[in-house]
């Protein structure tokens, strides 16, 4: 089987199609270039006669289209509030199709603040026109934002640039599709291929640079200029300064597509200019839950209590601590704020020689059935790191003391190596040998130029969330492949010395 057809089968299931509700209003809306979008509207459950109440726009996930049953659960593996809870809590709800995907017109440009962005606020002036909408103002209507992934990035972008937008709760979204899509310049090819590939199954209609930058990802883990700038201008990155809007994140610890950095990115921006704004991070999104989920009850309870204060108005409405997340055991912590106050870590020396080749890398992890996470298990364990055969291990000293582990580790070393091309990746992962598993199965892309001569590195790897117990032991691995990011290695080695690694600690 061809590799194309191969990711488009596992990409297939991504892409949902939702039977039609009796209780939906159905309409078109033209947005500013004419483009038609296909909308659904919901009434608020049990709505009195000539009663207004606040509406809440759910946007789908990328290749899918509008929800359109109008009791949908709440998914915790994704983060996203059913719309069955938002009708019962009070709220009208809006649901569409993206421009490009199903019954929609025009062109898929990837929440594009000039595409995607305007599209969203043609749908807030039709919801200023329906009977149960409430008003602040004419062609004003108190409006929220919920939704994830693709979902998620289009609220940050639509708020920054319409002000109309009362609340909003992006879920496993993103600061830059740049830093997000190809950290430390490596292209994540394994995800960009397969949404590349689902896009094309759920029959989208996409910008051709897409194509081009599929193509990219196949061949090479870097892209060109045109690729990188594309992304970067789709935002919402310093757009994100612009939002006024009371802002609940939610981020998955296990997340490999938009990690926890992405949210933290979004935070400090928001903070800095005071707008409300509290983080949540759990365990799934895209990618699989592999440890304990801990208590999946809070993405629903969060994200009513913070529509209830800030959508509805409600002073009383509790939205908790300004930063909750769990670790690998599925214990719940809070903090104020972020970021944390800083503790004693933990830290960990080594050496040894890597050799490059495609065999014994990081991952597919093995899912268990049942395993929470906002894809089929099937395709999550691709994009979930795993411990490395061919690896260079770096034992972490056990801790004296039970220390939580939150932020980015950091890795610095000395190497030398040769391989058929002078720029090339290693990467990097922590694994926790209590369990075997990678910490929040992230993995961290790291820039080395092979040509004989001694050099140096130090850069810090994805966020990870974790508890280490007294007698608890970590290992760094530094990597030559994965299922994440293909490196594409050609043969060589690399020797490292002087390997130093940290796990940031802090109090809770």
């Amino acid at each position: 089987m061809k590799p194309g057809l191969a990711l488009l089968m596992l990409a297939a299931p991504i892409a949902v199609a939702f039977p039609a509700a009796a209780s939906a209003r159905d309409a078109k809306v033209t947005s500013f270039d004419g483009t038609s979008i296909n909308v659904h509207f919901f009434p608020a459950a049990h709505l009195k006669k000539a009663r207004r109440v606040p509406t809440v726009l759910v946007g789908p996930g990328w290749g899918q289209t509008g929800q359109t049953d109008d009791n949908s659960k709440t998914a915790p593996g994704a983060g996203v509030v059913g719309l069955g809870a938002l009708r019962r809590a009070g709220y009208n709800v809006l649901t569409w199709d993206p421009r490009g995907f199903g019954a929609s017109t025009g062109t898929v440009e990837v929440d594009s603040p000039k595409f995607e962005g305007r599209d969203v606020s043609a749908l807030i002036g039709f919801v200023a026109k329906q009977p149960e909408a409430q008003l602040d103002k004419k062609g004003d209507p108190r409006v929220g934002m919920a939704g994830g992934s693709y979902g998620g990035g289009i609220q940050l972008v639509a708020a920054a640039i319409d002000h109309r937008i009362d609340a909003i709760v992006p879920d496993i979204a993103w600061n830059s599709l740049e830093t997000s899509l190809a950290k430390n310049k490596t292209t994540k090819s394994g995800w960009g291929l397969t949404l590349y590939a689902a896009a094309a199954a759920a029959g989208a209609r996409l910008d051709p640079q897409l194509g081009i930058a599929a193509t990219q990802a196949a061949q090479s883990f870097q892209q060109d200029a045109k690729s990188i700038a594309f992304f970067r201008s789709r935002g919402p990155g310093r757009l994100t300064a612009r939002i006024k809007a009371p802002t609940l994140l939610i981020q998955g610890t296990v997340d490999t597509l938009f990690t926890l950095q992405e949210a933290v990115d979004n935070y400090e921006l928001l903070a800095a200019r005071r707008v409300p704004v509290k983080m949540l991070w759990f365990c799934g999104g895209h990618g699989v839950c592999l440890t304990k989920a801990g208590d999946t009850r809070r993405i629903q309870r969060d994200t009513l209590a913070w529509l209830a204060r800030y959508l509805k108005g409600r002073k009383t409405a509790r939205t908790g601590p300004g930063f909750e997340w769990l670790d690998q055991n599925g214990h719940s912590y809070d903090a104020p704020k972020w970021p944390l106050p800083s503790a004693p870590g933990l830290s960990g020396r080594g050496s040894g020689t890597l050799q490059l080749v495609d065999a014994g890398g990081s991952g597919p992890a093995v899912v268990p059935p049942g395993s929470l996470g906002a894809l089929p298990g099937s395709v999550a364990g691709l994009f979930a790191a795993a411990k490395a055969g061919n690896a260079v291990d770096v034992p972490i000293r056990a801790p004296k003391k039970t220390t939580v582990i939150v932020g980015a580790p950091r890795v610095s070393f000395s190497y030398r190596g040769t391989a058929p091309s002078a720029n090339a990746r290693v990467l990097a992962q922590i694994v926790d040998e209590g369990t075997g598993k990678v910490l929040g199965n992230q993995i961290t892309p790291l820039p080395v130029t092979l040509d004989g001569a001694t050099h140096s590195l130090s850069l810090p790897l994805e966020m990870v969330a974790a508890t280490a117990k007294r007698g608890s032991r970590f290992m760094l691995q530094l990597v030559a492949q994965s299922k994440i990011y293909d490196t594409h290695p050609q043969g060589g080695s690399v020797a490292f010395s002087k390997v130093n690694v940290t796990l940031p600690g802090v109090r809770p």
